[in-house]
């Protein structure tokens, strides 16, 4: 009877999501194109100075279209991420998220289902762009699509996590729109999503660096090895425990009346 209560919650908080989603059509239409975007266009520009193929760190050669894909489904549960915590800031504002907690239920679990439900709403999207990418030459093993499937719920839930985290930070909604940028672009930027790091090594150390302790390169090289059915113990050793310390931390700073505090 108990697992019912907590079933019954989780189909609700999730059909929102979808109704939600499916209302807003342009959220949809953003996550396709802008990645489609970057494939096209930058593929055919970075091709011209990193080469044809490029050898990635298990000893395969592979085009460029195929090397950023991993990155730009990053991507998309990057913006997923951001833009469902939007919504929280949003509920929060309008005192939907008070009336949602007060559920019998714990709090943790009900936040839980939100980014569980907003994960898998950003994996449908990646599964949509990887399709899509097949029209440009991105040709991957059907394999590919369920080896990644848990690398893609993982980094969905860090990055709907992390966004939470911030939105928790964020008296106003106002504000969120501009705090957001100074952190999605310079975590994409400086990352190797778009170009090897030992590439990034060549041109600055520092940069290099950077990168590499850029916790948004570890979600896209766990992403990038999982489409090509690889392992990479060392991301997963680092996501695991840093996906479940944020969880914990967005969920332990919410407050459903934080907004109405700040007006």
């Amino acid at each position: 009877m108990q697992f019912n209560r907590y079933w019954v919650a989780f189909v609700g908080i999730f059909s929102r999501e979808v109704r939600r989603f499916i209302a807003q059509h342009t959220r949809l239409l953003s996550a396709l194109v802008r990645p489609m975007l970057w494939l096209i266009v930058f593929a055919n520009g970075f091709r011209a100075a990193l080469g044809v193929s490029i050898m990635e760190p298990y000893g395969t050669y592979i085009t460029y279209q195929t090397y950023i894909t991993p990155g730009l489904c990053c991507m998309i549960l990057l913006f997923n991420g951001m833009q469902s915590s939007l919504s929280m800031v949003y509920d929060r504002e309008m005192g939907s998220m008070k009336v949602l907690l007060m559920s019998p239920l714990p709090r943790s679990y009900l936040l839980f289902c939100k980014l569980l439900a907003n994960a898998i709403l950003a994996l449908i999207q990646v599964y949509l762009f990887l399709l899509l990418a097949n029209v440009v030459n991105v040709n991957l093993d059907w394999e590919a699509y369920v080896s990644a499937m848990p690398a893609i719920l993982v980094i969905a839930l860090f990055l709907g996590a992390l966004g939470l985290l911030l939105s928790n930070l964020i008296k106003q909604l106002e504000n969120f729109a501009g705090v957001m940028n100074f952190v999605i672009f310079p975590m994409f930027f400086l990352s190797s999503a778009l170009y090897p790091l030992w590439k990034m090594k060549e041109a600055s150390l520092w940069l290099y660096w950077i990168c590499q302790y850029n916790p948004f390169t570890t979600c896209v090289e766990l992403l990038r090895w999982a489409l090509y059915q690889q392992i990479n113990p060392a991301a997963i050793m680092i996501l695991l425990p840093l996906t479940i310390i944020v969880c914990v931390l967005a969920v332990l700073s919410f407050s459903p009346s934080k907004g109405q505090r700040g007006r």
